[in-house]
């Protein structure tokens, strides 16, 4: 009876040890060059250990999708486009670990115009969204997303992951066509959304109709010397039930004539969330065209009866000064807060706001700051 004990787990050993290094060397490139023409070569292209990604079209209503092997390195060396159809998509994801993408300025051209009715998520046809799903750790580096459906980057790494030197330009949906009612065509064109931790988003363009940047959940993150055009700022949210936001980071950014410079929005009716350690520092707005900042419990209203099932805490505007420009008609600064929601004492010694009017502040732990 040992015996046979002794067989059978000296037979599991040998089952795990295998089934271990099978999935070693699935996840271990070949030292080989892939290259991708079209969707009928990613197959062979992801078991090398560098993959170019060539001009070509991918087929409407198809997904771009890569599965790397760990510390795999693509190059994009031409442009991609997607063919045009209504459908959820996304256009292009990608996962693995380690992994080094070298867009050299290359670009995803989504095809906006073809969607592009002013309702984005909200109506219409259906979009695909988001665009671009990033599931990668490692770096993402100089591409250039234009047009996008509606989102366009989601991001949700397993590890570390850097992404710099990008370009979102969705500017050509500011203007009006013949399905939007006269209203800018894009709409839900979010940048970023990010539900993640250890993330860092650095030198990058984004021209958009909405949120530059959307955490909704997550720790660790830094958004540094970005420029954000056309949109809705850059927020923290809107946060719903059961999540944590803690230690982010807003540095060193410019925004130019969006609805509000930095904004922080929780949902009414959510409950068991924390949001905590915001730091604002060194960030620069002007043409604001609602509010400078906005910290708001009452989402998806603007301003309205705040909810209580969200601990705010900790929100600074602390080291190089935040200066923030608003046009006439908007407000300085907004903040709504639930009953005892909002808690601690906040340092907003280095935030001056000018231009507009004064807003309505209903939390009296805000310090070194008045408008």
């Amino acid at each position: 009876m040992i015996n046979r004990m002794m067989v059978y787990y000296s037979l599991l050993v040998l089952i795990i040890i295998s089934s271990a290094a099978i999935a070693l060397a699935a996840s271990t490139p070949s030292d080989c060059t892939g290259s991708i023409s079209s969707l009928d070569d990613i197959s062979d292209a992801v078991k090398c250990a560098t993959v170019n990604i060539n001009t070509f079209t991918v087929p409407a209503g198809k997904t771009f999708d890569l599965s790397l092997g760990t510390g795999t390195t693509v190059n994009l060396v031409g442009d991609v486009s997607f063919g045009n159809e209504t459908w959820e998509g996304p256009l292009f994801q990608i996962s693995g670990s380690g992994i080094t993408f070298n867009g050299n300025g290359h670009t995803f051209d989504g095809g906006g115009p073809f969607y592009w009715d002013g309702q984005g998520g909200n109506g219409g046809v259906t979009k695909p969204a988001p665009m671009m799903k990033i599931k990668i750790s490692g770096t993402w580096t100089n591409v250039k997303v234009l047009n996008s459906p509606e989102r366009v980057y989601s991001v949700s790494n397993p590890e570390a992951l850097t992404m710099s030197q990008l370009i979102i330009d969705n500017s050509l949906g500011d203007r009006p066509n013949s399905q939007s009612d006269g209203q800018p065509a894009g709409h839900n064109t979010d940048g970023f959304d990010v539900s993640t931790t250890n993330l860092l988003i650095e030198d990058s363009t984004i021209m958009n109709q909405d949120d530059c940047l959307a955490i909704n959940k997550g720790s660790n993150i830094t958004f540094q010397r970005n420029t954000c055009s056309g949109g809705h700022g850059i927020s923290v949210g809107s946060i719903s039930s059961d999540v944590t936001v803690s230690d982010i980071t807003i540095t060193d950014n410019t925004i130019i004539n969006n609805d509000q410079a930095l904004r922080i929005k929780t949902d009414a009716s959510s409950t068991g969330s924390s949001v905590s350690g915001i730091t604002y520092s060194g960030n620069t707005a002007t043409g604001m065209r609602q509010f400078g900042v906005l910290i708001d419990q009452s989402y998806p209203n603007t301003l309205g009866t705040p909810g209580n099932g969200v601990q705010l805490s900790n929100v600074s505007f602390v080291g190089s000064e935040n200066t923030i420009a608003v046009n006439s008609d908007a407000q300085q600064v907004a903040v709504n807060c639930g009953i005892d929601s909002c808690t601690g004492i906040w340092d907003w010694s280095a935030l001056t706001v000018t231009g507009g009017t004064p807003g309505i502040i209903n939390f009296d732990g805000i310090q070194e700051f008045t408008q």
